[in-house]
């Protein structure tokens, strides 16, 4: 017989644990979000106030308005494209835009096949062609370079889309991770599915997909990141600057007036980071369960 006592909230015990492990964390996040901080206040500062090391010359300690001019500075600054007949930095955003889009989408794409095949089609062999997938995470990217570039030559690649955008359509790691993802999907979803007459393929898009947004939102977000903050690789397959991608062309910005426009160049930095910040805040849900939910089996 259940009892007719009304249940007290017991007060929590304090833990010491936890209020370390609690400091340790705010402390780590904002020692992360200092540089992104003195980023954005030095991209709104005049350049008489970077150079006095002035740390906030706006009211009320100061009498400056925020520099707000400094980002269309930054973008006249950079020069302009005259094959397209526009600014730079405006160019390097069209082809970040387009080798990042398109690398998100051909890695999905190959992933959610490939993973799909480890997780559902018997392929003989399947576990041990999978071990050596993993295994080619363990090869240092710099040991392939040379190569690489070799291949962009040979198949006159070089200083086209292709070169940045193919060599990066598959992730081993967005394999792994969908994989595991789609094996904690029970089985008699994919029983029911065959029972009626679906075929891989639609069980695939129609179950499978809808079931893994978190997985494929956290694959999208890597791959995002990792595709438009690329440097060595566009730098050295591209020889115009209408061929370049923003990481490039913040380089070559920092060399040429970073040295003297501190402030031109953290505007410019600001206009390369805020994207990937956007596109991390509306994906931070999917991303932080994706990574929790993988590995629970398989």
């Amino acid at each position: 017989m259940a009892s007719l006592t009304p249940s007290v909230n017991r007060p929590t015990s304090f833990s010491w644990g936890r209020v370390f492990i609690y400091t340790v964390l705010i402390t780590g996040a904002i020692i992360s979000v200092i540089p992104f901080i003195h980023m954005i206040m030095t991209s709104l500062k005049s350049f008489g106030s970077v150079m006095n090391n002035n740390l906030w010359p706006w009211a009320p300690f100061g009498d400056e308005p925020p520099q707000w001019q400094n980002y269309p500075d930054a973008i006249t600054t950079a020069g302009t494209d005259r094959l397209w007949n526009m600014p730079l930095v405006v160019r390097y955003f069209i082809n970040s835009l387009i080798i990042t889009s398109s690398t998100v989408f051909g890695v999905l794409i190959t992933s959610m096949l490939a993973a799909y095949t480890f997780a559902y089609i018997n392929v003989p062999g399947k576990n041990l062609l999978f071990v050596l997938v993993l295994a080619t995470i363990m090869i240092p990217s710099d040991l392939t370079l040379v190569p690489k570039v070799v291949m962009m030559f040979q198949w006159k690649w070089y200083n086209t889309y292709a070169a940045l955008i193919v060599p990066f359509l598959v992730s081993v790691f967005g394999i792994f991770l969908m994989r595991q993802f789609f094996m904690q999907i029970p089985r008699d979803l994919f029983d029911a599915a065959l029972i009626d007459g679906a075929g891989h393929l639609q069980y695939l898009f129609y179950v499978v997909v809808p079931l893994s947004r978190p997985a494929i939102i956290t694959t999208a977000l890597l791959n995002f990141i990792f595709a438009w903050d690329s440097f060595k690789w566009p730098l050295l397959v591209t020889r115009d600057s209408s061929m370049r991608v923003l990481a490039v062309g913040l380089q070559q910005f920092m060399a040429q007036e970073g040295g003297t426009k501190i402030q031109l160049l953290m505007a410019f930095a600001g206009m390369v980071v805020i994207p990937v910040i956007v596109f991390y805040f509306f994906t931070q849900k999917y991303f932080t369960e994706g990574v929790a939910r993988t590995g629970i089996k398989g």
